[in-house]
C-alpha cells in the first residue's frame, strides 16, 4: 500500500532552523519525502531585500518569453520557470525568497542528516506550455533515480520502447503538493510505500538537474514572438536548439522560394533580408556575400 501525508507542526522557518530534525520523528526507512523549496530556501537564507522584478532579473539566465508583467526565464539553475522561481507570499513586506543556490545539494544535506535512509525531494511549482494551471516538479533530489528508463524494453504486444522515460521524481513532487496544498502551512509530505525507489544510504542518484534539458535540444527555447524578433535581430542565438542539417534548411530556403544551388553544404541563395534570418534560427550564418548571392555555413564553424 503507497501513503501520502503531509507533516503538521513544521511551523515558522528561520534562516539555520535545521529542517532535518523538524522532519525527522515523521519519517522511516525507506520513505521518500517531498520537502518545498520555499522551506529550503528560507532556512538556507535565501530571502533576501529586493524588489521583485529586480530579484528576478538577478536569477534569470535568458527571458523565453514576456506578456505584460509575467516573465517565462530560464533561470540560473538551467529551469525555465515564471519569474525565475522568485516568491514573493509568505514573507515580510519588502522581502522575496530565491530558490536554493543548488537544490540537489540541498536534498542531500537534508537526507544525510536523517536518522533513517530515505529520499527526498525539493519540489516547486511550474507551468506547462500547452496547459492551464501549475503543478509542482522536482528541482533536487537525492536518494533515488529521477527518471525510469524504458527504452529498449518491450510492452505487452512486442513492440520496442523508445523514447519512454518517466519523470519519476517529477511525478513525486506533484502527488506531495496534492496532501501538502498552498495554504495549509505543512510543506513536507511523506510518500511511504515505495522503499524499491530509494537508494541505499551513500547513493544519492544523478539528481534532479539531469531532468534538465540541455538548450541545443530546447524545441521551445522561446515563445513565438520572442523567436520571431531574435531572429530579425540576429542578437544572441541561444534558445534555437542545434544547428539544422543542411537540408533542412535548404527545404526552409525553399519554401521561401530563396534557393539557387546548394555546393559543399554551404546554400546559396538569391540575396534576401530573409534568407540571413531564416538561416540564423536554423543555427547558420553567412559565410561569403556577393552583389547577387550570399552563402551560409553552420554557425560558429
Amino acid at each position: 500500500m503507497i501513503t501520502v501525508a503531509a507533516v503538521d507542526g513544521i511551523g515558522e522557518i528561520m534562516p539555520g532552523t535545521d529542517l532535518a530534525a523538524l522532519i525527522a520523528p515523521h519519517v522511516q526507512d525507506g520513505d521518500i519525502l517531498v520537502v518545498t523549496s520555499k522551506v529550503v530556501s528560507k532556512a538556507e537564507g535565501r530571502v533576501v531585500e529586493l524588489d521583485r522584478d529586480e530579484a528576478i532579473t538577478i536569477e534569470t539566465d535568458r527571458e523565453v518569453a514576456r506578456r505584460g508583467l509575467t516573465r517565462i526565464v530560464r533561470s540560473r539553475l538551467g529551469l525555465t520557470l515564471a519569474a525565475a522561481g522568485v516568491d514573493a507570499s509568505n514573507t515580510p513586506v519588502g522581502t522575496v525568497v530565491l530558490l536554493p543556490l543548488d537544490p540537489d545539494a540541498s536534498a542531500r544535506r537534508i537526507r544525510e542528516a536523517l536518522p533513517v535512509n530515505v529520499a527526498v525531494i525539493v519540489s516547486d511549482t511550474a507551468g506547462r506550455a500547452w496547459r492551464h494551471g501549475q503543478t509542482d516538479i522536482a528541482i533536487g533530489a537525492a536518494g533515488l533515480e529521477v527518471a525510469h528508463d524504458y527504452a529498449g524494453s518491450v510492452d505487452g504486444y512486442g513492440n520496442p520502447l523508445e523514447v519512454t522515460l518517466p519523470a519519476v521524481a517529477d511525478e513525486l513532487a506533484g502527488v506531495g503538493d496534492v496532501v501538502k496544498g498552498k495554504l495549509s502551512g505543512r510543506p513536507v509530505a511523506v510518500v511511504r510505500g515505495l522503499p524499491d525507489l530509494v537508494l541505499p544510504r551513500g547513493e544519492h542518484g544523478s539528481g534532479a538537474a539531469t531532468l534538465i534539458r540541455a538548450e541545443d535540444e530546447d524545441m521551445f527555447g522561446y515563445g513565438a514572438r520572442e523567436a520571431v524578433m531574435h531572429a530579425l535581430l540576429a542578437d544572441e542565438h541561444r534558445g534555437f536548439g542545434a544547428p539544422a542539417a543542411a537540408d533542412v534548411l535548404v527545404d526552409a530556403l525553399v519554401s521561401l522560394g530563396l534557393v539557387t544551388a546548394q555546393e559543399d553544404d554551404l546554400v546559396v541563395t538569391s540575396r534576401d533580408a530573409r534568407a540571413i534570418s531564416a538561416a540564423y534560427a536554423h543555427g547558420w550564418e553567412v559565410a561569403e556575400e556577393s552583389v547577387r548571392t550570399m552563402k551560409f555555413r553552420v554557425r560558429g564553424s
